[in-house]
């Protein structure tokens, strides 16, 4: 008796993990598309073919979820700080991040994370405080242009970073990412040589 509940608690456990994923797909697909609040249970479990009730199950509430998806999106942008040697390769990174399909979630919250007691607040102040840690890694044997502070430099490079990212998704056909990126790695490299 003890081998048959074996295996079938862990297939239970594999189908659990399998719908958790189906949902935080849905939810991320869904999320860039209508925006957080937009959003319903029915939606995500139209989207995901798990029924609605297994999403309060896994996540608790939509903000469970929501935390769920950013966490999932974290993860996957951790190879941008790991492997980057420098500023330009640190950006090269990033060029290639941005074309990922859920970064576009990134923009459709946005607007979001700056209303009052919005849920993506937090997670935006913390998004942007580790991509500039990023950056103040790749740029840390650098010189940078005299008069400026090593934290100013990291927040205009940042701040580069996530117009481009926001203008070539509004308008992909008015923004060139590759000759953007090449124009922000030049600027910020020859930017460390003035005096």
């Amino acid at each position: 008796m003890a081998g048959k509940e074996a295996p079938m608690a862990t297939r239970r456990a594999q189908t659990s993990r399998e719908s958790r994923q189906l949902l935080i797909r849905a939810a991320t697909e869904l999320f860039a598309e209508r925006g957080f609040r937009q959003t319903t249970f029915a939606d995500i479990a139209n989207r995901s073919g798990i029924s609605r009730g297994s999403i309060p199950w896994h996540f608790g509430n939509k903000d469970g979820l929501l935390q769920a998806v950013i966490e999932e999106l974290t993860v996957n942008m951790a190879d941008l700080d790991s492997a980057a040697h420098d500023l330009a390769d640190g950006l090269d990174r990033v060029r290639d991040q941005v074309r990922q399909p859920t970064m576009r979630l990134l923009i459709t919250l946005v607007a979001e994370a700056v209303e009052p007691g919005s849920p993506v607040h937090a997670f935006y102040a913390q998004l942007h405080d580790t991509i500039r840690k990023w950056v103040a890694g790749w740029v840390a044997e650098s010189d940078i242009p005299t008069g400026t502070s090593r934290a100013d430099f990291v927040a205009v490079v940042v701040g580069a970073i996530i117009g481009l990212h926001q203008q070539w998704r509004v308008a992909p056909e008015s923004v060139d990412l590759d000759r953007c990126f090449v124009a922000l790695k030049a600027m910020s490299i020859s930017g460390r040589d003035a005096t």
